[in-house]
């Protein structure tokens, strides 16, 4: 599939704003959010600029943007429909939740709550941007059981990593914060390794012989129906050569992983500007890795109508 910018950044600030917003929220139940204005404003409002950039910037891929609110009425059948309803619908637990903790400087009375649905829309949110593409057949490396857990895990990965950050910023505690940040990033980079394996491994589903009927012998097409790109191949007939998806891949071990764990672990054994540089360090580089991920996810995705065309 041709991997378009604006929906890879969509995925990526989305997914990292949803998880950001879900860590926040189930905080506060948990008695572990301070009353502190300046950390609540400034987190809640970076996870809902994450949250809007992304979803304004999936609009660019639509062929007609300013057409976007009919997808709302068809969320009886269409998991994108379900997408945009979701991420209306977040916003207002979301903003209930920031005006007790940031205007009112308050953790208890309705706020828990108020965060606590915030919390469980974000990731429900997140849901359904993954079954829009795991529930595409046609797709074979997407129409798998690793597609909406990853989006999910990915998520909360992102989002645990611009947490730690952010208590460093503010002088808040953040041990359990960077724990729970590694233990995310080994849970997203086995599920991304496992993910790999089972691509490679996968069979393709639908052959030549299979989509005419004819079991025996090899088919093959006596002519192509096109002789240059044409709409279909360019979004659906896009192919990354292996020895350059291996290098991506090498990237996002690196970038998306590794490093940012290496990362976080030195800011739970140091403290003080040590501490908050590595967090921002890496919040930057686990950014950049998810992008590479995010254009591997689609570029190494094969429509099944490129066989019409001979790829």
């Amino acid at each position: 599939m041709h991997p378009s910018f604006s929906v890879i950044f969509f995925t990526t600030a989305s997914g990292a704003g949803y998880g950001l917003l879900a860590l926040l929220g189930l905080s506060a139940p948990l008695g572990l959010l301070a009353p502190n204005r300046w950390f609540s404003a400034t987190s809640l409002a970076l996870a809902l600029v994450l949250i809007t950039a992304g979803l304004l910037s999936s609009t660019v891929h639509l062929g007609r943007p300013e057409r976007a609110w009919r997808a709302f009425s068809q969320w009886r059948s269409s998991w994108l429909s379900r997408e945009g309803v979701m991420s209306v619908v977040t916003f207002l637990p979301a903003l209930l939740f920031a005006f007790g903790w940031t205007i009112e400087n308050r953790t208890d009375g309705y706020v828990p709550a108020a965060g606590a649905v915030a919390a469980v829309c974000a990731l429900a949110t997140v849901f359904t941007t993954g079954m829009i593409y795991a529930t595409l057949k046609p797709i074979p490396e997407w129409h798998s059981g690793f597609t909406v857990p990853g989006y999910l895990i990915f998520s909360v990965m992102t989002g645990a990593v611009l947490f730690n950050m952010m208590l460093r910023l503010f002088g808040e505690d953040a041990r359990l914060a960077a724990v729970c940040a590694m233990v995310a990033i080994v849970i997203g980079w086995i599920w991304k390794i496992a993910t790999w394996r089972h691509n490679d491994a996968m069979k393709d589903p639908v052959t030549l012989n299979s989509a005419t009927g004819l079991k025996d012998g090899t088919v093959r097409s006596i002519e192509w129906p096109h002789t240059q790109e044409n709409y279909v191949l360019k979004e659906m007939g896009y192919r990354v050569a292996r020895k350059h998806a291996n290098k991506l891949r090498l990237i996002v071990h690196v970038l998306a992983f590794a490093l940012p764990l290496v990362a976080i672990a030195i800011a739970l054994a140091t403290g003080g500007l040590v501490a908050l540089a590595a967090s921002v360090i890496a919040v930057a580089l686990q950014a950049s890795g998810m992008l590479v991920e995010r254009w591997l996810f689609f570029a190494e995705a094969r429509h099944v109508v490129a066989l019409y065309y001979g790829r």
